[in-house]
């Protein structure tokens, strides 16, 4: 039983791990458990998985309606976790963070059925940190979490990614080919998630000119929340074909593929994404996300000089100017190359496998 959603972040990896049981196991059974209204209600059955919702949310930070409602739904999720787990009787649960991960972890520890936290980011979050005496295994992906968990229960894995970017090998001209993009000219992409990132869209917009005058094509990933603004405003300029503009990439193998330069947020995913397909990457932390962990995200690929940090209050000002730098600067792009491919871990999944499976042993 594999528990978490929201966000891409927390689905793909579980569909990862689900992909890498039916693998190993071919007659394992699976089912997820998400938050009811929320993306992995839609993406975990077109992966083919079943997938059953609790009525759960976030603790908004603010005083809100929905906060006062938030025991009860609390209360509500604990009951119909106990009875998920009472008819499916999984073997082990595993959780990969999200809104429904905590009702149904503390039920599975409760009902001593074998429990792993998969923590995605290098910072950990709080309702991993208050499973995490309860589970018999955490997976992490960053080395140094003995701060936020016990020692003896860390297995440093990585995270899981969708199996089709870990060989781009002789992918680029389909992904040029399948975007309409000029192999003579280099290539950015922009990465806002599934959701969209306004500094990122508006960084775009306002510098568009530049990016024109350079000659550098875009795939230009606005998200859900954007893509009608967006599209307004990019049609008022006169771009010569050299932006393309998308809600979301479905292909991201053929897009990674055919990217010289990245600009994303540094959500986990993105962060193990880009460290296997080897990009040369500028990551421009949210400010808007739990503990600031994006910006520790980026910090740990940093420090090892395997990425470029821009900073979300001055991406309008900075960002695409540091892009081009970078796109033209060929001796960076090999050093970025070489130690962000350092840092990947291309076999988390089947990792996480095998610590589940001697569990259950």
């Amino acid at each position: 039983m594999i528990s978490g959603g929201g966000t891409g972040g927390h689905i793909y990896p579980a569909i990862a791990i689900a992909n890498a049981f039916k693998s190993r196991f071919e007659d394992t059974e699976i089912l997820f458990v998400g938050a009811q209204g929320k993306m992995e209600m839609q993406k975990v059955p077109e992966a083919g998985y079943k997938i059953q919702g609790l009525w759960i949310s976030g603790l908004q930070r603010k005083l809100t309606l929905d906060n006062l409602s938030f025991p009860f739904k609390v209360i509500n999720s604990l009951n119909r976790s106990a009875k998920i787990i009472r008819r499916f009787k999984p073997h082990a649960v595993i959780g990969v963070g999200g809104y429904a991960s905590g009702p149904l972890l503390r039920v599975a520890t409760r009902k001593r059925v074998p429990a792993v936290i998969q923590e995605q980011n290098s910072y950990a979050g709080l309702t991993n940190k208050i499973l995490a005496k309860r589970v018999q295994k955490i997976c992490v992906a960053y080395p140094n979490m003995e701060k936020f968990f016990p020692a003896g229960k860390l297995v440093v894995t990585g995270n899981p990614v969708r199996k089709d970017i870990t060989d781009l090998s002789g992918k680029r001209n389909a992904g040029l080919s399948h975007f309409k993009l000029d192999d003579n000219k280099p290539v950015l992409m922009i990465l806002g998630g599934s959701l969209g990132a306004r500094t990122l869209n508006d960084s775009m917009i306002e510098s568009l000119p530049q990016l024109i005058d350079a000659g550098i094509q875009v795939i230009w990933q606005c998200g859900r929340f954007y893509f009608e603004e967006m599209t307004e405003k990019l049609a008022k300029t006169e771009h010569n074909g050299l932006i393309h503009l998308f809600e979301f990439l479905k292909e991201m193998d053929l897009a990674y593929a055919s990217s010289d330069v990245v600009v994303s947020r540094a959500g986990a995913l993105s962060v193990s994404e880009l460290s296997i397909a080897g990009k040369p990457t500028i990551f421009v932390p949210s400010p808007n996300v739990a503990e600031d962990h994006q910006s520790k995200n980026a910090k740990a690929m940093v420090d090892n000089d395997a990425a470029v940090l821009v900073k979300d209050n001055e991406a309008r000002e900075k960002l695409i100017q540091r892009a081009i730098e970078l796109i033209r600067d060929e001796a960076q792009k090999d050093r970025l190359i070489k130690n962000i491919k350092a840092m990947a871990k291309p076999n988390a999944a089947e990792d996480i496998v095998e610590e589940i499976v001697k569990l259950i042993a």
